[in-house]
């Protein structure tokens, strides 16, 4: 067996469990600083395939060095997420971000309504992004916009969902295992889960568990990268 050695500056595909409350730009940042002083070096390039809420945990995968132009290629895999939601109440966020703004009626709602309301998210459906998304708006970030206090209006995005399997009927909150296509937002889908059941409903936690073939089980922990580094065989770059 011969152990890997790491070339991060030729370019290498890491992937990080990432933590609550960080942001993807943040856990960037931080394996860029951990590369950086291994390696001995000023400037790593490094990115992330595919933002995850700050409120979110999950697999987050970053790419150093050349191998960032394989970014666009890795965002367009299926994910796979679990998903909690809290149905009778919105936040303007659509997750925990926000206050609760309205609460709705959940009485009415069943295991059975539940399971069948989910089948009719599967397949090809349109969607419109939430407000706080890091969606465009002539030129700035609908969050940005959003966080303001400024009327945010996105358009629906076509996107696909493979799979929605209920794992928890817990009411008011449900546990769900989603599978969908680029772009997807689960916040959003939480919002029309609620309305289809004649309810409202936000997301109260969310892991994306697989991008691709990467899997959380097999994803790095932030904290402890420093130490895995260290125990790694790097190719050291030359200075110019």
């Amino acid at each position: 067996m011969h152990s890997k050695i790491y070339d991060f500056k030729k370019g290498e595909i890491l992937c990080f469990d990432k933590p609550y409350e960080w942001t993807s730009f943040g856990l960037v940042a931080k394996a860029r600083y951990e590369l950086c002083k291994k390696l001995k070096i000023k400037k790593l390039k490094v990115g992330h395939a595919g933002t995850l809420d700050p409120l979110a945990t999950g697999v987050l995968i970053i790419c150093t060095g050349k191998a960032t132009k394989k970014i666009m290629e890795l965002q367009a895999h299926t994910k796979e997420y679990v998903a909690t939601i809290r149905l009778g109440a919105t936040t303007p966020s659509y997750d925990l971000e926000k206050e609760i703004d309205a609460t709705y009626p959940t009485e009415h709602i069943t295991r059975e309504l539940v399971e069948e309301t989910l089948k009719k998210f599967v397949g090809t459906i349109e969607q419109v992004p939430p407000a706080f998304s890091a969606c465009k708006v002539n030129g700035d970030r609908a969050y940005d916009l959003a966080r303001k206090g400024e009327n945010v209006e996105l358009k629906a995005k076509t996107l696909v969902i493979d799979e929605i399997e209920l794992l928890n009927c817990n009411l008011p909150d449900i546990e769900i295992r989603v599978v969908c296509s680029k772009g997807t937002y689960i916040r959003a889908l939480a919002r029309d889960i609620g309305e289809a059941l004649n309810s409202g409903g936000h997301l109260t936690a969310l892991r994306r568990t697989r991008i691709g073939d990467y899997k959380v089980e097999d994803c790095l922990k932030l904290d402890e990268f420093s130490e895995w580094l260290n125990q790694q065989t790097v190719t050291i770059p030359e200075e110019k």
